[in-house]
């Protein structure tokens, strides 16, 4: 799996593909061995008898699908009876080529895409990015490791003194040998992005016993029993003998998990014991993750009872206070609403402040640099606020604010641009513009509801193309009553009241 040995002319001549986020961290994993035994995609025979029998065709234990879709068009032009045309370059989201899938099985799995199963090999270098020196494979990991028990962590949070109380109680029981397994292919539960998970766990490591620090390409796939499989079934092939289950982590698979009782602070003497062990009157609990998230949010340094400062340091630039971190203000709703007005009012009287770069993404500019070339159809409307959202997220990403009001009328779209902002580690702000329809067509400034109900206009909003109402909106505002200074103002207080922006001194 480590090269390719396909002729030159068919890896040349062969299709590419980008695989989603998910596929690509199964990708990797298959690439270094972590999901040994196999060696690629599973085709439907190992699906079907996986969904039967929890094994593959081979008779094979194995606890979850590993699967990839591409579209129909990429795997109906393939010839699978023919080496020299069975083959899709799969590439990283640079486009860059990872590996050389060739396909033994096809099959139609949605309206548009087709699963494909088959043998993958790698291609290139092995892969660029923060931590590389970290992504070590099973066997070099296996190799590094002392002769005895392993004690295996998955840190997918930031290890907080509880944690390490308990990572460090826990190895000294086993005298087992501490290998920490950090996921870096997305961001955590927690939204912490995987360079600021790796920091945050080395910056704990002289509070823990010696350890060997791996990073996985492990992400989530919604299902916390499948997920703990397959998390237990990737620590054994790097070496784990026994797993610590610590927060809301579940862990199995055939290790043996230590599942350790809850741990409270002893304010006696400083010390972190079983919470049971301690009177109520000294006790302390250790601060769930929505404390310590608001905590930093707000600007409140974290207690150092609970998180040792370096760790601390670490989270505070990451997750900086709201007032300081990037932020996404993202208006939809019908043409005619009132949103445009009320996004570049919002951005001038946030520009007057001075206390932020704002970034307004509206008008002649959007559709000269983003939008050109695009039509009406469902997937260029799509196509349009997604590009927006991709811009407002890298603002986002260097501690700017972006202010966007396309109509936006897609769930899905308006839900991919909340989760690029907050994969940049931005917020995100919907705010609906819920002005009703027909005050909209009465005003229409552009003349573009009188087209559409004359036949003129094909694909118009509200007319003969739908607008699906967000149910997730941080503010909704109707203008049909409210003057745009007050609508202004509104919006305005939201941030305030929020954090995202400072209160104006009177």
């Amino acid at each position: 799996m480590n090269g390719s040995v396909l002729p030159e002319d068919v890896l040349r001549d062969a299709p590419t593909y980008t695989p989603h986020p998910h596929e690509l961290a199964d990708l990797d994993l298959l690439l270094s061995g972590a999901y040994a035994p196999l060696t690629g995609f599973l085709g439907r025979a190992d699906l079907t008898s996986l969904r039967r029998r929890g094994q593959l065709a081979d008779g094979t234990p194995w606890p979850v699908p590993v699967t990839l879709e591409v579209p129909a068009e990429l795997a109906t032009a393939l010839v699978l009876d023919d080496p020299l045309h069975r083959t899709i370059i799969l590439t990283d989201p640079e486009g860059a080529p990872v590996a050389a899938l060739e396909v033994s099985d096809a099959w139609q799995a949605g309206e548009r895409t087709y699963g494909v199963g088959g043998t993958v090999r790698r291609m290139g270098d092995g892969g660029h990015g923060p931590f590389q020196r970290l992504r070590r494979n099973p066997e070099e990991v296996r190799a590094l490791l002392p002769p005895g028990r392993v004690l295996g962590v998955i840190a997918d949070r930031p290890l907080h003194r509880p944690q390490l109380a308990q990572i460090a109680h826990a190895a000294r029981t086993l005298a087992a040998h501490l290998l920490i397994l950090i996921p870096v292919s997305g961001p955590g539960p927690d939204g912490l992005p995987p360079e600021a998970l790796v920091r945050s766990v080395f910056s704990a490591r002289d509070r823990m016993p010696p350890a060997t620090v791996v990073a996985v390409s492990l992400l989530p796939r919604g299902d916390e029993m499948r997920d703990a499989m397959l998390r237990a079934r990737v620590a054994a092939a790097y070496g784990v003998t026994h797993v610590l289950s610590t927060g809301d982590m579940l862990s199995g698979g055939g290790l043996r998990v230590l599942v350790p009782r809850e741990l409270a602070y002893d304010n006696r003497d400083g010390q972190w014991r079983w919470r049971d062990d301690i009177p109520p009157r000294n006790r302390r609990l250790a601060m769930s993750a929505a404390e310590i998230n608001d905590l930093l949010d707000r600007g409140f340094p974290l207690p150092e009872w609970h998180t040792p400062p370096a760790v601390a340091k670490e989270l505070v630039r990451a997750r900086p206070p709201r007032r300081h971190r990037g932020l996404v203000v993202f208006f939809t709703g019908f043409s005619g609403s009132g949103k445009s007005t009320i996004a570049r009012g919002l951005a001038d009287s946030l520009r007057e402040s001075g206390e932020r770069t704002i970034t307004l993404l509206d008008g002649d500019v959007v559709r000269r640099e983003l939008s050109a070339g695009l039509g009406f159809s469902k997937a260029d409307r799509d196509r349009n606020v997604r590009r927006i959202g991709w811009v407002a997220a890298e603002v986002g990403r260097h501690r700017g604010m972006a202010v966007a009001c396309p109509i936006a009328p897609y769930e899905n779209a308006r839900a991919a641009v909340r989760a690029m902002a907050q994969d940049a580690g931005a917020g995100f702000v919907l705010v609906h513009v819920n002005t009703p329809l027909e005050v909209c067509e009465q005003r229409d400034r552009k003349g573009l509801y009188a087209r559409a109900r004359a036949g003129q206009l094909r694909g118009m909003t509200g007319i003969d193309d739908p607008y699906e109402e967000p149910a997730d909106a941080e503010l909704t505002i109707d203008t049909t009553t409210m003057t745009v200074p007050e609508a202004i103002e509104l919006v305005l207080a939201y941030l305030v009241e929020n954090g995202w922006v400072e209160p104006k001194l009177t």
